[in-house]
């Protein structure tokens, strides 16, 4: 393999494959019904508080007054006013980006998310009289917790779930349906969907194919593909040249300028040739005859606990010039109202500092972007900012969660196509909370 290419992440890719069957032949025909799902995880717990800011006059004072030192500045260069029927908010300055994409309907966001085991206020944590997630704070329990989407955690991801739901209109095509380019990824992991894993910008090449003259380089991976071919009756191996026959067949999909070309230019960041890479195979659909697929992405650093101000604000324009860039290249392949993007957390974080940090917290506001997006609006009810109120968890500002991790899935699991029946499989306790759908994704 090439330096940027293990053997591991080549495997890992090739084994999802392998696991749904044999890629398809190309197809020349256009899949008008195609929808993706892009989440976005803000690993570490990013600081909500300060991704979407009340502007109404008695909240926006007790949010300076809760917030401290960590409270923006109330001036154009570090807040974004966006109106909202809920009323008047801001977004961080660092997400200039995407902030037209508010006015122009195509962003929105959903106030205080989190996983809930039953609808919860601060009597019942008082009085210990309702369940709660698992080991809430602790970042490895949480981070679990938010990708399997529900408060029990559990061995697969609600995008996987979503993906097993609908993943018999992708008909006989085999190529991965869930797709993460950071790593194994528990959130696109299914019961029967298995996730692939590819890195940003990596084609699956081997190492000693490019050879010259380009004749030397045929005869290897004939020679190779004949190998392969071989069958010495052990299942094993057999299971083991599949994988790798998967594997060559999505390089060459991969390395074709013809069919995933993507002039978009989208930022050097990490997170930005992440989703440069899922536009690339989003760019492939037609190719490989898909109609439904799950993408993860992830941007790291939001464990804040000190010199919050600056590090939160680089963060905030990594991830907006990326989801820009990303847009932008949707409109570019046609998809812009068939692909939404979100971003998800652990959790949110304190609403009081702690010195130039914040600490751990629970409840959390994330966005979506997309042309499917009934923007420019807040969905769920926002929390009044203050010190030991009604939405304080712990005397220190953690969020309760008004709206579940299962009721904002299932809204973008029923635009992606899932029926009653599949959401109740996918997300078992949707029934403990209404609405079911938030009204955020048009039909």
């Amino acid at each position: 393999m090439k330096p940027t290419t293990t053997r591991r992440s080549l495997l890992r890719a090739a084994c999802a494959l392998t696991a749904a069957g044999a890629l398809p032949t190309a197809r020349a025909q256009t899949q008008t019904d195609y929808k993706a799902l892009v989440c976005v995880y803000l690993a570490g717990g990013c600081d909500g508080h300060n991704v979407l800011i009340p502007m109404e006059t008695a909240a926006h004072a007790a949010y300076r007054l809760a917030r401290g030192a960590l409270a923006l500045p109330d001036n154009s260069a570090t807040l974004l006013p966006v109106n909202s029927p809920q009323g008047a908010f801001a977004l961080h300055s660092g997400l200039q980006a995407i902030h037209p994409l508010w006015a122009q309907g195509q962003l929105a966001a959903v106030a205080n998310v989190g996983p809930l085991a039953a609808p919860t206020t601060r009597a019942q944590i008082l009085a210990g009289s309702v369940p709660l997630p698992s080991n809430l704070y602790s970042h490895s329990d949480q981070m679990v917790i938010a990708q399997a989407g529900n408060a029990n955690g559990g061995g697969t991801g609600w995008g996987g779930r979503v993906a097993d739901a609908v993943n018999s209109r992708n008909g006989s095509s085999r190529f991965p349906a869930a797709v993460s380019i950071s790593g194994n990824a528990l959130f696109a992991t299914g019961a029967q969907v298995q996730s692939a894993s590819l890195l940003p910008d990596n084609n699956l090449d081997m190492s000693g194919m490019a050879v010259w003259p380009d004749s030397a380089a045929n005869a290897r991976r004939q020679a190779l593909n004949e190998i392969l071919m071989l069958d010495g009756g052990v299942r094993l191996v057999q299971a083991a040249n599949q994988v790798r026959r998967d594997a060559i067949t999505l390089n060459g999909l991969l390395r074709s300028s013809g069919s995933a070309t993507v002039n978009t230019v989208f930022p050097g960041t990490n997170l930005g040739r992440q989703l440069r890479q899922v536009a690339r195979v989003i760019a492939l659909r037609n190719t490989v005859g898909m109609r439904r697929q799950v993408f993860f992405c992830q941007l790291g650093g939001f464990d804040t606990h000190s010199a919050q101000s600056w590090t939160f604000w680089d963060l905030q324009r990594q991830l907006a010039e990326g989801l820009a860039a990303f847009h932008l290249a949707m409109q570019e392949l046609g998809t812009a109202n068939q692909v939404t993007s979100f971003t998800q957390s652990e959790f949110g974080r304190t609403l009081q500092p702690s010195g130039s940090g914040s600490d751990h917290g629970w409840g959390n506001h994330l966005l979506m972007l997309g042309g499917a997006v009934r923007g420019g609006q807040v969905y769920g009810r926002f929390p009044y900012p203050a010190l030991g109120g009604a939405d304080d968890a712990n005397g220190r500002g953690a969020l309760i969660p008004s709206t579940s991790l299962e009721q904002f899935g299932a809204t973008l699991a029923r635009w992606f196509g899932a029926d009653a029946t599949a959401l109740a499989t996918a997300f078992p306790n949707l029934a403990a909370f209404t609405p079911q759908d938030l009204g955020f994704m048009a039909a």
